[in-house]
């Protein structure tokens, strides 16, 4: 089934206000939408039902002792066709399965870094495969990379 075309709707999960701002301008300046962001997953949870983001990225350490791993299994709940992707400053911590999410970004990323990922996520999520390499700044989960790869 293929994804809407761009822009793409995007949530973002970070509990560092600076960085959650960052990536957002990111997000925009890539041509596409912040419909939401939350620090923790109750924040997440507040979130209205009918948001359905194309995208969230979403990171392992959130706030009020929260995880990204729980977020990621709480966005497969609600929005199915989202497409997660971690942003860690520890790739170790996401499990082997990827808890059902895409990939991960590799915290510190560069400006560069998160908009190649975007630009190649937009292609996977919006016409897949990718038609272009994926970038050093994405690490796509072995199943979902696979599903490209076939």
């Amino acid at each position: 089934m293929k994804r809407p075309v761009p822009p793409l709707s995007v949530l973002i999960v970070e509990d560092e206000a600076l960085l959650a701002m960052d990536i957002e301008a990111m997000v925009e300046d890539c041509g596409h939408v912040v419909v939401g962001a939350a620090a923790s997953l109750y924040d997440v949870e507040a979130l209205a039902d009918d948001l359905r983001p194309d995208l969230a990225f979403v990171d392992m350490q959130l706030a009020q002792g929260t995880n990204g791993l729980d977020v990621c299994r709480l966005i497969r709940l609600r929005w199915a066709e989202t497409f997660i992707v971690f942003v860690t400053a520890n790739p170790r911590k996401v499990p082997d399965d990827y808890c059902g999410g895409h990939g991960v970004i590799p915290k510190p990323f560069s400006r560069n870094g998160l908009m190649a990922a975007m630009h190649y996520i937009k292609e996977g999520v919006c016409d897949p495969p990718p038609t272009s390499s994926s970038p050093s700044s994405f690490v796509a989960s072995p199943a979902f990379a696979a599903s490209w790869d076939s």
